[in-house]
């Protein structure tokens, strides 16, 4: 199923904002949408999109997590940034 990246997309924003009313909408025209259903009435969240633009859109909503770096990574750009 093709919705399942989208699906997912809109589960890490559940998780990143803390809002379990979010809703993904896949429509008959094979587009996607999200909904917010936090009030009496659902919202729409931006438009209906294709599914790599919807997942981009999902990914720049809600809180954003700070990724990871070991120490690993650090000297590995520090060495990136000496050889150009």
């Amino acid at each position: 199923m093709r919705s399942t990246k989208a699906a997912s997309a809109v589960e890490r924003l559940k998780e990143r904002s803390g809002n379990d009313d979010y809703v993904l909408v896949r429509n008959a025209d094979e587009t996607f949408q999200l909904l917010d259903r936090s009030g009496a009435e659902p919202v729409p969240v931006g438009e209906r999109l294709p599914l790599d633009e919807f997942v981009a859109f999902v990914k720049t909503l809600g809180p954003q997590t700070v990724q990871r770096r070991t120490k690993s990574d650090i000297a590995f750009e520090k060495q990136l940034v000496r050889k150009k």
